[in-house]
Order: C-alpha cells, then structure tokens, then sequence
C-alpha cells in the first residue's frame, strides 16, 4: 500500500504540472519589532524505549546530511515505526490560509521545511482558493517520520504577529510519525530543503527567511526560551522570531559560528567538549563537532564519551527504559558536568542531568527510579556528528539560531540551575 500511494501522489503533481516561482521578496522595514509565540510541550505516552529509538533514527538521518528522502517509490526506514511515534513534542500553533485554520506544528530545529496535514480527518488542510497555489511536489525524510505530498504556497499567520504572504508550505497526501501533531515548523538553515521538491533542485525560503524578507521581523533569527517542567502537556517556552528577549536569560548571549565540520555543519551545528565536575575537570568528550535539535528528546553524545559518563556516574542500563538508572546515593553525590562552547563552560548540573521524576510513568518508568537523559548516539567519536543537545539541554539555556549571520548563541536562564526534576 504504501509503494502505491507514493506514484499516486506523484502522478497527481505531475497531472496538475502547475510549477510556479515563489514571488519576489517586499522591502525590508526596518522598524519592525521581534514577534514572540508560546510552545507548550506534549507526551504521547509511547514509552521511553520507544523514545530512545526514535532519537537514535533522528540521528541516522542527520548523518546522511540532509532530508531528501530516497525517492517516492522507496519506503523510508521511518515507514517502518508504529503510527504514534513521537514521544514528545514541542508543539506551536499557527494559522494557515485565507479564511485561516489553526495547525499544532512540531517545533525543529533539525529541519527546514513546513508542511500541514498529517491529521487529514481530524483537522484537514485545503489551499487557499484565493491564495493557495500548487507549486511542486515535496518528499521529506526525518528518520523518525516522512512526508510525502504537494506544496502550495498560501498565507502563514503568527500568533499576535503579522502574516507572512506567499509562504511554501507542503499539504501531506502521506505521512508517517506525526499523528500527534498537524506537521512541522521547520526552523532550522534554508540548505536542509534543497533537493526536497521533485521537479527542479530549488531551495524552500523558510519561514523564518521569509518574514525577514518581507520586513515583518528585523533580523533573519529565531531564539527559544524554556521552563523546564513536570507535568504534562506544559506551555512551557517561547519562541521569538526577529530578535531576543532580554528578560528570558542572564548575563550575556555567547555566540559561536556554525561548525565547518560535516555532517553537523548542515545542520544547527556546533563544537564543544564535556567535561565532569569543573569546566577543566576529566574530559567526557573531546572538542568535537555535533548539532542542537529540538525535534531531538534526549542528550546524545558517542558511545565511547557515553562509557566514560557512565563509568563516572556509577549508572547502570535500564531493562525497561533503555536509560542509564541511579540510586537516590548516587544523585546525591552526582557532580555537574560542563559544555565548554566557543570559550564558554555551561554547567549542566545533577537535577538537569535526570528525568523529571513526576514524569517517569508517561514515558515507561518507574515511581521513584531516578533515570539520566544522557545516552549513547549509537557511535564512536570521530564522525563529524558525535553529540546532539535535545531539548533537556535547551530547556536549561536561551537557544538563539541566527541564520543571517550563520551562528549559535546560548546564555543561561532563571531556569539553568532548577531543581524542577
């Protein structure tokens, strides 16, 4: 079935043979103010192995350097996962056409590209007649999930802020992974979407590029701001487009240039090291190269820094979870450890390194067990991708990706040293 339906969706694109340019961009304004929307974060309570295995898929396909999925007559790996595979969710809401329909869409940093419909009978997806027009036909791999369907361009409303005009999004005729959510907010470098569309090799302007462009933000950047939190289904973040929001982090931002490394360098990628107890304490992981993603659940390093952190930590794996498991002694005498990025430690200390205990049931755990969010990628050192700071890394900092000037800034919160799990 699956083999079918993707001909079908090219043979429908084909039919309809409607390519069109994207338009050309309005003039810059330069008064125009940064525009902030709130993100709450979602479970779907799938278990944690399952989230561990999704996570480890974000991966391979990360390693593969782009989200060009193999073609639209190959199933992808992520065809392969159950339905309901994405255990949690930083979910944002947009509007979408003209008249507009609210859409719950999956927050990424790991991707580019924007797309609605993987809810077709609970909340469907029908370009504008007076806006939407069918542009391409679009093909996008995620590892954990795929989409395969056409893209239109039509109007994209913000929360309280303006309306990007002309904005390619993709309608989903398939998918697989996102049954908990509309589709996706891709936020992270223009280059991920080059080679998505099947006729012609163009790039998709993001949405972010595309409201500086048309002058209804001043700076070509996106910046989050996280509460870590312990319970479900939490508005718990927000994101700013065009700018930074001074009162959500201290001291100052720290930015570093994106890794010249690939892989990571496709991606939101930078270079750090770990180290155990002081920023020059023993050394977990080497200056190396690796990504920020919050699609990303866990923190990730290679399987040899993984050892070393677990030797360190006294943890042991998990059978039911996957995690590494502590007792209550070894939390107590657990030491900080420190991400040294761009000639910046930033201390990732002992409660930010667990689980929040209050959550242990809705991803597979057990009352009272005491689980850290850092686990193994799945391969050694010395791959061009060795870590992935997922969202319990960036809940505990403010996370700025700003494409115009190709860097990565973080700065500590309020929130940096919570005992909130």
């Amino acid at each position: 079935m699956l083999a079918g339906l993707r001909p079908a969706s090219l043979a429908l694109a084909l039919a309809l043979s409607l390519v069109t340019d994207c338009g050309s961009a309005l003039h810059v304004r330069h008064d125009a103010s940064p525009v902030t929307l709130p993100f709450a974060r979602q479970f779907n309570e799938t278990g944690v192995t399952k989230l561990l295995e999704i996570d480890r898929a974000r991966v391979k396909s990360f390693k593969k350097g782009s989200r060009v999925a193999p073609n639209l007559f190959q199933a992808s790996d992520a065809a392969n996962l159950p339905a309901t595979n994405q255990a949690v969710d930083y979910v944002a809401t947009v509007t979408i056409g003209n008249p507009g329909r609210n859409f719950s869409l999956l927050i990424d940093t790991g991707s580019s590209n924007t797309w609605v419909g993987s809810r077709p009978l609970v909340n469907p997806f029908l370009p504008s007649l007076s806006t939407g027009l069918l542009q391409n036909v679009v093909n996008v791999e995620y590892g954990s999930g795929f989409v395969t369907g056409v893209e239109v361009t039509d109007r994209l409303t913000l929360p309280n802020g303006p309306t990007i005009e002309g904005q390619s999004i993709g309608t989903a005729l398939l998918s697989g992974g996102f049954s908990d959510v509309d589709g996706i907010l891709g936020l992270g470098p223009v280059g991920l979407t080059c080679g998505t569309l099947l006729l012609g090799d163009s790039c998709i302007p993001t949405v972010t590029d595309n409201a500086f462009s048309q002058g209804l933000i001043p700076q070509r950047l996106v910046s989050f701001s996280f509460e870590p939190t312990s319970t479900l289904d939490n508005t718990n973040g927000e994101l700013t487009f065009g700018g930074t929001d001074p009162s959500k982090f201290i001291g100052d931002l720290h930015f570093v240039p994106i890794t010249s490394t690939a892989p990571a360098s496709q991606f939101v990628g930078i270079d750090q090291s770990i180290t155990f107890g002081s920023p020059t304490g023993q050394t977990i992981l080497g200056t190396t190269s690796g990504i920020t993603d919050t699609g990303t659940t866990l923190l990730l390093i290679a399987s040899d820094a993984f050892a070393t952190y677990q030797t360190l930590t006294g943890g042991v794996l998990d059978s039911a979870t996957g995690l590494l498991k502590i007792t209550p002694d070894q939390f107590a005498n657990l030491k900080s450890i420190f991400f040294n990025i761009g000639g910046t430690s930033f201390e990732f200390t002992p409660n930010a390194q667990i689980w929040p205990r209050a959550l242990n049931s809705a991803i597979g755990g057990t009352p009272g067990n005491i689980y850290l969010v850092i686990n193994d990628i799945g391969s050694p050192s010395g791959s061009g991708l060795d870590f992935i700071d997922g969202m319990t890394f960036l809940e505990r900092f403010y996370y700025v990706f700003d494409s115009g000037n190709n860097r990565v800034g973080f700065a500590n919160t309020p929130f940096t040293h919570a005992t909130t799990n």
